[in-house]
């Protein structure tokens, strides 16, 4: 049984860690600057009951940060850090360094926070990319954009979760009444747990293509490619995902394995996952980002389910410094298929009714709203309503039978 240090949780919510590291037999330690965040929740809650400590720091200010850790570590020795959110990355590692544990090293947990950096450093290696700009004032987004040419895409540097991305399609998108470019700065943008956007802005050529996500796992340096999800968009000018395909990794898949470990050496990673997301272009597949995390939105399970195993309890190995058992080994994969809920105008939601038919492939139904919630179209992933997973032997049957459970499920909005 190991001990494991565990900060904060994704979307403030995903409680999947917890649940691995229990079914696991390991012990936890919670570190977060907002308890109350997660104790007002009766599902977290009742897995927080289970920690061995809850550690709070307000603000989450470094030495403060440092010390409750040292005096946990000595009440009870750590054995592996664990964190899945970008905004406490850097904590992250600097915790693990003081612990002598392994973890992202520090120099690269650094270049991952700064999208633009990355974009550099992979410049200066010569791989292939869009072209890109840094812009911290409206002037030098205009400057941006007039060099890269339209179309392009303006993102956070520092941000995640395809929030506040703006994409600048035609010259009426510039136009000074109605244009985005005139209010994005300064954003005042709060990625919640009291961490502000630091409004350095990554302005990129838009690629067209398919988009897909990459998911790895790295230890000392050694990395194995999982599988590939390709992502479905919502139309625009929407930025969500209405879902993804999961699929294993196959031999068709080596030539965009090679791209990746290649991005994954330039920027150093030596430990953890990474979801990587790729497009698909004419030219050939290009990054648009690297998320140094296990991938988010409850994703992890849908490659749990095609890969047959805990991905949370997989990463837990690797953060003990040890290669998951068996993750090698052939299996008898299966296809999974997540399909968003939405509401497609903007009201209160009077009822959600699931169908009354179940199916064994229907592995995980998810619903985050009730009645009483405000809901919007799904303009950003957390407009989202829930989700439903399910497995198949190839996309289609999935798929199909995905759909199935959305249009039988009965959403009644008042608008």
């Amino acid at each position: 049984m190991s001990h494991l240090l565990v900060i904060d949780l994704p979307g403030g919510n995903d409680s999947d860690i917890l649940q691995a590291a229990l079914d696991r037999g390991d012990s936890f330690t919670f570190l977060t600057s907002d308890l109350n965040l997660y104790l007002s929740q009766p599902k977290v809650k009742a897995l927080l009951e289970q920690a061995h400590e809850l550690v709070e720091v307000k603000g989450f200010e470094w030495d403060e940060v440092l010390r409750a850790v040292q005096k946990s570590n000595q009440n009870k020795t750590i054995q592996a850090v664990i964190c899945l959110i970008e905004i406490r990355l850097l904590e992250a590692s600097k915790i693990a360094r003081a612990l002598n544990l392994r973890y992202l090293n520090h120099e690269s947990a650094v270049l991952l926070r700064d999208k633009f950096n990355v974009r550099d450093r992979l410049a200066k290696l010569g791989i292939a990319q869009p072209p890109f700009a840094l812009a911290t004032t409206t002037q030098e987004i205009k400057e941006a954009v007039k060099r890269l040419g339209l179309p392009v895409l303006i993102k956070p540097a520092d941000g995640y979760g395809s929030q506040n991305v703006v994409v600048l399609q035609t010259e009426m998108d510039l136009d000074p009444l109605v244009s985005p470019v005139e209010i994005m700065l300064p954003s005042r943008a709060d990625y919640g747990l009291g961490v502000m956007a630091n409004d350095r802005l990554l302005v990129e050529r838009y690629m067209q293509g398919s988009f897909v996500g990459v998911d790895t796992f790295s230890l000392n340096g050694e990395h194995r490619f999982l599988g590939v999800n390709v992502k479905k968009m919502f139309p625009p000018p929407s930025f969500a995902i209405e879902g993804g395909c999961f699929m294993p990794r196959t031999q068709e898949h080596a030539e965009l394995e090679h791209y990746v470990f290649s991005i994954l050496d330039a920027v150093g990673f030596d430990c953890g996952a990474t979801h990587i997301e790729m497009m698909l272009t004419q030219e050939g597949p290009r990054l648009i980002e690297i998320n140094p995390r296990l991938v988010g939105a409850k994703i992890a399970r849908l490659v749990g389910f095609a890969m047959n195993r805990s991905i949370h309890s997989d990463l837990i190995d690797i953060h003990l410094g040890q290669w998951p058992k068996d993750l090698d080994t052939p299996r008898p994969y299966q296809v999974a298929v997540s399909r968003w809920f939405t509401s497609a105008v903007s009201g209160v939601i009077n009822a959600i009714t699931e169908p009354t038919w179940r199916d064994p492939n229907v592995k995980c139904v998810e619903i985050f709203k009730q009645a009483g919630d405000r809901v919007i179209p799904a303009f950003e992933n957390a407009a989202r309503l829930g989700y439903v997973m399910t497995c198949g032997s190839d996309e289609a049957q999935a798929e199909q039978l995905a759909m199935r459970f959305i249009e039988d499920t009965d959403i009644s909005i008042l608008t």
